[in-house]
């Protein structure tokens, strides 16, 4: 089977090329001119040179292919709401229209929790309308999302999408790496109380999510939340961390109002500093120290999805990467870099 990604350099495309690979898969990745897609290209997948804000750009990549997974998104960037919606709307509008250009039997785009907001006080079903907060990336998010919905009604789109949970696993630089770095060198901190769950998934099981609504009839128009619902709280999650790495856990609370605000003024020390991205967003404080817990039952009951690593065993799996990756040579350093290329923008792809 001759199948697409769109993102395929990041985290959950190099799992997802690795099980595609697996079951047989020849497998193709759209990728930008200026990135490194040395690891790909050393697993024999086919490499075309792209971008999704660049319509030309798709349809040699699309041609005679079965399945397209849509992961490439922009997200970590202090840029303006119009380059989100770039990548993150029109990119995906032109993603689609490609697709059904070709033919493709299926695609399958990667949507976020996030559209549903934060912290709404009860366990979210994919039935519940989006409301994001006013943060570019939850915004664009549900408007791409609620776009490719508009296709499959409008233009018969063979789409399906999924909403998975704050991804995490062995390779994640961008949001496990930094936190397994701050709790190994003390500077952790608990938000509020520490009690609130955080919607995390383990990467594999993103992976099965989206293999599943490739395959299953059942999923083509339907959207569904794919995540874990045995979440670990806040401190859970960083105690796990701590025990893991042999630290001593973060002990210092900062009340959630007090949180929030320091970012706010970070914020906006931007626009007065240049500097490129505050050190600390109220995107992060909101994530953190909210408490959030969505449904599975309709993927369970429908697709047959079910997690197959918890969220303690995969805190375990990604510790044994990092302290591998980072701990033997004792370098951090890689952390400090730009974020993984799948959460920027689609102009990185």
């Amino acid at each position: 089977m001759e199948t697409l990604i769109t993102g395929g350099t990041g985290l959950v495309g190099h799992h997802l090329v690795t099980a595609l690979q697996q079951r047989g898969d020849n497998v193709r990745a759209l990728v930008l001119p200026s990135e490194d897609a040395n690891w790909l290209e050393e697993r024999g997948v086919a490499v075309y040179r792209g971008n999704i804000c660049e319509p030309d750009t798709l349809k040699a990549p699309m041609h005679g292919v079965d399945t397209v997974f849509h992961l490439a998104a922009m997200q970590g960037l202090w840029v303006p709401m119009e380059e989100y919606y770039k990548v993150n709307v029109t990119g995906t509008e032109n993603v689609c229209r490609a697709a059904l250009t070709a033919s493709i039997r299926r695609i399958v785009h990667v949507s976020s929790w996030t559209i549903y907001g934060m912290g709404r006080g009860w366990t979210l079903g994919e039935e519940v309308a989006p409301e994001p907060r006013n943060d570019p990336y939850w915004i664009t998010k549900a408007q791409g999302d609620l776009l490719v919905q508009r296709m499959i009604i409008r233009d018969r789109l063979p789409a399906a999408i999924i909403r998975p949970g704050t991804i995490f696993g062995v390779g994640d630089r961008l949001n496990f790496g930094r936190m397994a770095a701050k709790v190994r060198e003390g500077k952790g901190l608990i938000i509020g109380s520490g009690n609130n769950a955080l919607p995390l998934v383990y990467v594999t099981d993103v992976v099965q999510g989206l293999l599943l609504c490739a395959e299953k009839e059942q999923a083509l128009g339907q959207a569904f939340n794919i995540t874990n619902d045995q979440p670990l709280t806040q401190k859970q999650l960083l105690n796990a961390i701590a025990q893991e790495l042999e630290a001593a856990p973060p002990r210092l609370h900062v009340p959630y109002p007090a949180a929030y605000s320091i970012a706010y003024a970070a914020e906006r020390a931007v626009t007065f500093t240049g500097a490129k991205h505050p050190f600390v967003t109220r995107h992060g404080v909101t994530l953190y120290g909210t408490d959030n817990r969505h449904s599975i039952d309709k993927a369970h009951t429908e697709l047959g999805y079910a997690p197959q690593v918890s969220i303690r065993e995969g805190v375990r799996l990604a510790c044994d990467w990092y302290k591998q990756e980072f701990m033997s040579a004792g370098n951090t350093s890689a952390l400090d870099a730009d974020p993984d290329p799948e959460e920027l923008p689609t102009t990185t792809h």
